[in-house]
């Protein structure tokens, strides 16, 4: 199999921010980008009329990827840029192209009045069909987004970037997760901060002054869990600075907290072989509708 980042494209604001996202980060990782476009037939009736039928839904869906890749190619001239089409429901397409790549990426709308991501049906669904990295990038998304301001303040694509962020729950072993988000800051040349939340028990029994202690305790050895998980991961990356945050509290509310100051989210969805429903988990799912960094989700067992 080619290593390749594909990236659906569709003609839309949000999956042109997708293509830029992507051909950057092919420019990172020395990988080509599949710009790929799902296109259905067009209606019986509809092709049959003289002006709207099939030559001419044939022709815009045609116009679509040459055109994306032109610019892209323009843009970003030392990644290789390749176009491709498919026809089919887009769900069930974009999941098996995902399982040929490296990574899938695809646009998302904003959502209103809350800074996140719109994640439409096809999108969840493409989420659960693969077992591939999937990540959603927002229309008007760009490259000084993801970078720090220069030093007078100014917005530039040639600062360092801004951190990769990553959630983890130290109960569970999200290997595949953590080693996205640490290879994703060590390509980034940029601090990985990892995000652990935990509930204190309730010790109702005791007085407030015990409560206290009984809390402090706790939070030390949740502080030294996070530590004895990531150790390993900071021998496998020693050029990787790492950003421990363990807090008391809702772990989606944290892992919002801090990634809007990120270039990248990454979150794990745990792989499950219900064909019923759409699970992407609690925190994958406040993550997508809450975060302004484009945010990967990354299956895991």
């Amino acid at each position: 199999m080619t290593r390749t980042i594909t990236v659906g494209i569709d003609g839309s604001p949000q999956s042109q921010a997708a293509a830029e996202w992507a051909a950057r980060e092919a420019d990172l990782r020395d990988l080509p980008v599949r710009l790929l476009h799902v296109w259905e037939p067009a209606p019986a009736a509809l092709a049959q009329d003289p002006i709207l039928g099939a030559e001419t839904h044939r022709y815009w869906t045609e116009r679509v990827p040459r055109e994306t890749g032109e610019g892209l190619r323009l843009r970003h001239p030392g990644v290789v840029v390749t176009s491709d089409q498919r026809s089919g429901p887009p769900a069930d397409t974009l999941g098996k192209a995902a399982d040929e790549a490296e990574l899938l990426v695809l646009g998302s709308r904003a959502l209103s009045g809350l800074g996140g991501f719109l994640v439409g049906s096809v999108g969840q669904s493409v989420i659960v069909r693969t077992e591939t990295p999937v990540i959603f990038v927002r229309a008007g998304e760009q490259a000084v987004d993801e970078h720090v301001m220069d030093p007078v303040g100014i917005p530039s694509a040639a600062t360092d970037f801004r951190p990769v962020v990553v959630g983890l729950d130290t109960g569970s072993s999200d290997h595949d997760v953590l080693d996205f988000a640490f290879a994703e800051a060590r390509c980034r040349r940029t601090a990985l901060c990892v995000v652990s939340g935990w509930h204190l028990p309730a010790y109702s029994p005791y007085g407030l002054a015990a409560d206290a202690s009984l809390n402090e305790g706790v939070a030390r050895r949740k502080a030294a869990d996070l530590t004895r998980v990531l150790l390993p991961w900071r021998q496998k990356y020693p050029s990787v600075k790492v950003i421990e945050v363990s807090r008391s509290g809702s772990p989606a509310n944290h892992l919002v907290d801090v990634s809007h100051d990120a270039s990248l989210v990454v979150v794990g969805r745990r792989v499950r072989r219900n064909p019923l429903g759409v699970h992407v988990g609690a925190v994958t799912h406040a993550v997508l509708h809450h975060a302004t960094a484009p945010v990967a989700v990354v299956a895991h067992p």
